[in-house]
Order: structure tokens, then sequence, then C-alpha cells
């Protein structure tokens, strides 16, 4: 059947999400980012490509669509399938704990454990009340969302989002944008910590740094399903055991933070390397959905 039978015959909502969920399901797509299984992504895609919210899918099932909107659907699972294009780079956005955000081909797709914690208090007792960050910073920040959440998490904060790929910056600024913190937000271009100095040259102060970053190992590289491999492989790789970027935080975030200052690192299914490469290190790991291996928490004092 040609894309102009398709068009001409899916007329309604309810037509294309049954069209999508049998494509999608007799694929081999792989879920992943933001869904797990072919009828959420098929409402996600139908429904944010039709500017539709969510929640009204029951209210909208039998609208009819203009040709245009047809033709844009057909288009977009269509690439969905035959390019492996994640969701969100065809809609342009991904969603993080309620929070919506710009992403492109130029950024992973943002998911971090690390977002539950910002909004869900899980940084208590090491950080009291919220008043006590005045300033923090997110390494390695991709499409600055996590950025976004310190801001909102931490009022009084001022937050720089670092990342070493322009591109990424050109993106967080688009956010940054979205949310109006252009107050309160600077995105800035360093590989990692080099950049991070203040008027005297000396090393920038946090209160808290978090970072979620790179820590694919390089067995893991080699077998990413294609919709990983089409995410900027620069955000996702860290050398062969997965901890190359962990290991330069490690070695540099003292310096970063004020006495009383707290490190977030999130490394991924790398906790037993980790503990082997650092064995005397007081890692507090921190809970989470999926459990207390993926992102650990170091104070200043257990830094140095």
């Amino acid at each position: 059947m040609t894309t102009q039978q398709i068009t001409n015959e899916l007329l309604t909502i309810r037509d294309w999400l049954r069209y999508a969920v049998s494509r999608f399901e007799n694929s081999d797509i792989f879920y992943g980012h933001g869904t797990d299984n072919a009828y959420d992504e098929a409402v996600w895609l139908i429904m944010s490509a039709l500017h539709l919210p969510h929640d009204t899918l029951n209210n909208f099932l039998d609208a009819r669509l203009t040709s245009a909107e047809r033709a844009k659907l057909a288009e977009f699972i269509d690439e969905r399938i035959s390019k492996h294009t994640p969701t969100a780079y065809l809609l342009k956005e991904a969603w993080l704990q309620g929070y919506k955000f710009y992403v492109d081909e130029r950024v992973l797709i943002p998911r971090s454990f690390i977002a539950e914690l910002l909004v869900g208090d899980g940084l208590q007792p090491w950080i009291e009340f919220p008043e006590l960050v005045n300033n923090a910073a997110d390494i390695c920040t991709g499409s600055g969302c996590l950025g976004v959440l310190l801001a909102d998490a931490y009022p009084e904060a001022a937050v720089d989002v670092i990342d070493i790929s322009a591109d990424a910056i050109d993106v967080c600024n688009i956010n940054i944008a979205n949310y109006g913190m252009q107050d309160r937000i600077t995105a800035v271009q360093s590989d990692m910590f080099s950049a991070l100095q203040d008027v005297n040259g000396k090393p920038k102060q946090y209160d808290l740094i978090i970072s979620n970053p790179p820590y694919v190992d390089a067995t893991s590289m080699a077998e990413l399903p294609a919709e990983y491999r089409n995410e900027p492989q620069l955000a996702l790789g860290s050398g062969t055991a997965g901890l190359d970027h962990t290991h330069t935080i490690l070695r540099e975030a003292a310096n970063y933070l004020t006495d009383n200052g707290v490190l977030v690192v999130e490394i991924g299914h790398n906790r037993d390397a980790l503990l082997e490469a650092y064995p005397d290190m007081p890692f507090t790991w921190l809970e989470v959905s999926s459990g207390d291996e993926f992102v650990f928490l170091l104070t200043k004092e257990q830094l140095i």
C-alpha cells in the first residue's frame, strides 16, 4: 500500500493510533527514550505531532485530520521505523519529571535519575534548605535539562550548565530561554572543569555540583541499539570501563566545591567497577526509582 493510499484511508486519530501501534509492533524499533512499548510511543508521537495534550486522547480519538496532518504522521511513522530515529528527535521534544525540553540530534535525549532527586528533595539531609545553595553547576549538561531542574529546586542559586559541545550549548540556551531563566542559568562551553574560573582566575566555587556524564563502557557501546547510535556518541561513551569522565570528576571536583559543597554523580551500571577503582572512597548511594546503584554523593571533605 502506498503512502497516498494510507493517508487517504486513515482519517481519524483512532485510525492513526491503531496503524502506528501495528507498524511499531511489527518492526524492530527499540524503546527507551521516554516510553517502553508501542502504544505509549504511538500516543506520544501522534498527540505531540498534532499539538494536542497527551491526557486529552479520549476527547479526540474520532477527530478527523487534515491532509497535511495525515501526511506528517505518515512521514514520522515511516522515519521512526526505517531510520530508527527516536521519537524525541522527530518531535523536537523530550520530557523529564514533567518538564518539557527542546531536543534535536545535537544532544542526548534527557534521561537521568538525578532528575528524580532534584524534584523530590532527594538531597536531604546533605542540603538541608534550598536557600543554602547559592551557586550550582551541572557538568556534561547536554540539553541543559538538569540545569533547569536545579534552578527550580534551588531558587536562590545561580546555575552554570557546562558542556564541551558548542552544539549542546546552543540547545541549552534554547531551553534556558524557554523557561525564562536567562538571568539565573549560564551555559558554558568547557571541557568539564577547564573553563570554570572566577574573576581572579581561580577555580569557581559551587555549593552543589551534579553530573550525568557519559558512562557507557566500550563493550556496551559496540552493542547499542540503532536508536542510541542516532544520538551523539560523544555524550555516551567513556572509555573501556565507562568511567573516564567519572575519574576526572573525582579528581577535580573538590577544587570547585565550597567548604560544605556536595557532589552528585550518575554512573549507570558501573558501580562495581567504580568501587574496585576507589575501594576507600566513602560513597553514599542515593535511592532512586531503580534502586541505589546508580547515583552517588560525596561531600568536599570526603573528596579531599
